[in-house]
């Protein structure tokens, strides 16, 4: 099959490399691709948000979030059943960092909490 492709002094480099990166994460397992997708994130930026919530009700929020982690056992490359991260405790709940609110450690359950993690659709950041 690959000796019938021919590239011409035409092609464009990005969709060559596109299609090199594509078939590279084929044979990768979804967490190999999710570390990279992590790793592209940590490169370009994000300012994530963490929305908990107890019901229907919103309960705790964290900003300016670069990622969110799962943890790893400490023997074996097993999972733990929780994620954490970094970000600002957003007191007020109104989507800014605001004098007083600090950045702070933060984790949670997989199994047990209801949360949305999005970027922050009001973030002046670039």
């Amino acid at each position: 099959m690959t000796k019938n492709l021919k590239l011409s002094k035409n092609t464009p480099f990005r969709i060559i490399f596109t299609t090199g990166i594509l078939i590279a994460l084929a044979g990768c397992t979804q967490e190999t691709q999710n570390k990279l997708g992590r790793a592209v994130q940590n490169w370009t930026g994000t300012d994530g948000v963490l929305d908990i919530y107890a019901g229907e009700k919103l309960v705790n929020r964290f900003i300016e979030i670069d990622k969110i982690s799962t943890a790893v056992a400490t023997q074996g490359s097993v999972p733990r059943p929780y994620r954490f991260g970094y970000g600002i405790y957003d007191a007020n709940q109104n989507l800014k960092a605001d004098a007083g609110e600090k950045k702070v450690y933060f984790e949670f359950s997989d199994y047990s909490t209801s949360y949305i993690f999005y970027e922050n659709p009001f973030s002046n950041k670039s």
